[in-house]
């Protein structure tokens, strides 16, 4: 890989991070048109960024578990006072560690982890890696491996 070319799916949950960030401020009435928009601002075509897609409709469809889970490990933070783009890098995080089996935990766990110190406050990083370490904890799969099943 070039120096300064990040991997596509670096580049599609940055896509995501960034979407989410912005539906979390001011939701859309109609998220396909809002999609259409956010995807012409970006470097690449819309298919280039399909996996961001994923990512997104999936943490909104399960939005209510994604955010139940936050609250359940983040017990000691008040869920409204954690930063914007932190809970956005948690939710893409959860919902992958959650729902994609297809992608090995600590893949997730360190881009997310990526994304923080990218994009986000100093301390972001440990609370970030503090969630997402103590849901790895809970899962029922291999951490270093995909799964199919």
């Amino acid at each position: 890989m070039s120096e300064g070319r990040k991997p596509q799916r670096r580049l599609c949950r940055i896509a995501c991070m960034q979407y989410l960030y912005s539906w979390s401020i001011n939701r859309p009435t109609d998220i396909n048109e809002d999609l259409n928009i956010f995807f012409e601002d970006q470097e690449e075509e819309r298919d280039y960024y399909a996996f961001a897609e994923e990512l997104i409709f999936g943490v909104i469809e399960h939005l209510a578990p994604i955010d139940d889970k936050i609250q359940e490990i983040a017990s000691n933070w008040d869920f409204d006072r954690i930063a914007k783009i932190d809970l956005s890098i948690l939710r893409m995080a959860i919902f992958e560690l959650l729902y994609r089996k297809d992608i090995p935990p600590v893949v997730t766990i360190n881009e997310a982890i990526d994304l923080s110190k990218l994009y986000s406050a100093e301390e972001s990083r440990r609370f970030v890696n503090g969630i997402l370490d103590r849901l790895r904890g809970q899962l029922d799969r291999p951490s270093r491996q995909a799964s199919w099943d």
